[in-house]
C-alpha cells in the first residue's frame, strides 16, 4: 500500500549519518538495482555446444522445412565436398529429403532458439552424417514418449494436436509410432488429414466420407495458422496412407 501525506504512519526518513567513503572497495556481492548478480560455474569455449559434440549430442533434434528450401544435401557430401561446404563463408543448411515433399533439417535446439546446423559444425565436431540423422531421430523419439497430445471429439469428428511451443511438435510426424498412434486416434472409416502449419504444431483430423463442412473448416483452419506462424511449413493438408501411415499431400 502506497503511503498517503498527512497520515500518522509516515514512514521514517532514511536520512544518512556521514557521507559514502567513495574509495572503499565494492562489495562483489551487492546487488546492482535490486538484483543480485546471477553466478555462473565459467565455461570453456571449446566446451560450448558449437564446438564440443559432447555438450552438443543431447541437443540434436531434427525440423521440417517446407519444399524448395535451400540446402546442401546430406545424403551427397563426401569428405571432399564436406570440406568445401565448410569453408564457404555462409554456409548452407544441411537438409534430408522428407516425407511428402518436405525437407528434414538438423538444429541445436537452445533455450530461446535453434541453430542450424551445417557443414561446418560436422567438421568442428568431427562426426559423420549418419551419426548426425541417429542422434537427432533418438532426441526426438525420446522427447516424443513424454510429449503430451490435446485430444478433442465432437460426435464424428475427431481433432488430436501437438502443441508443446517446444520446437519438436510438427517433426513428430517423423516418427512411426506416432504415426501409428495418430491413425489409431482418428483413422478407421475416416481419413486421417494431418495439418504442419508450423514447427511447434502438429494437427491430426478425422475426415468421415462425405463431411464436406468439415474438411473445409479444417483447411480454413490450417491455412489461417500458417499466416501467423512462428516458422512456417505448409499450409496445405496432408494425410495419412498405406499400412505403415506414410505422410503424403491431401487429394479430394
Amino acid at each position: 500500500m502506497a503511503w498517503e501525506p498527512g497520515t500518522e504512519d509516515e514512514p521514517a526518513p532514511a536520512w544518512r549519518e556521514k557521507a559514502p567513503d567513495i574509495l572503499s572497495p565494492i562489495d562483489p556481492t551487492a546487488p546492482v538495482s535490486g538484483h543480485q548478480p546471477a553466478v555462473a560455474a565459467p565455461m570453456s569455449p571449446s566446451e560450448a555446444p558449437e564446438h564440443d559434440w559432447e555438450a552438443a549430442a543431447a541437443r540434436i533434434f531434427p525440423a521440417l522445412r517446407p519444399s524448395g528450401t535451400h540446402g546442401a544435401q546430406l545424403e551427397d557430401l563426401d569428405e571432399t565436398r564436406l570440406a568445401h561446404e565448410g569453408m564457404k563463408k555462409h554456409a548452407l543448411p544441411l537438409i534430408d529429403p522428407g516425407p511428402a515433399d518436405l525437407l528434414v533439417v538438423y538444429v541445436l535446439r537452445e533455450p530461446s532458439f535453434d541453430v542450424v546446423i551445417n557443414a561446418d559444425h560436422l567438421l568442428t565436431w568431427a562426426i559423420d552424417t549418419q551419426t548426425l540423422r541417429d542422434r537427432a531421430m533418438s532426441n526426438l523419439r525420446d522427447w516424443s514418449r513424454t510429449a503430451p497430445w490435446t485430444d478433442e471429439l465432437a460426435g464424428d469428428r475427431h481433432l488430436v494436436s501437438s502443441d508443446t511451443g517446444s520446437g519438436g511438435d510438427a517433426a513428430r510426424i517423423l516418427l512411426p509410432e506416432v504415426r501409428a498412434h495418430l491413425a489409431g486416434q482418428c483413422g478407421g472409416p475416416s481419413r486421417v488429414l494431418i495439418g504442419l502449419p508450423d514447427r511447434d504444431l502438429l494437427m491430426a483430423a478425422s475426415l468421415h466420407p462425405a463431411d464436406d463442412d468439415f474438411l473445409a473448416q479444417f483447411e480454413a483452419f490450417v491455412a489461417d495458422l500458417i499466416e501467423g506462424a512462428h516458422e512456417p511449413i505448409e499450409g496445405g493438408l496432408f494425410e495419412l496412407v498405406g499400412e505403415q501411415h506414410e505422410l503424403a499431400r491431401f487429394v479430394r
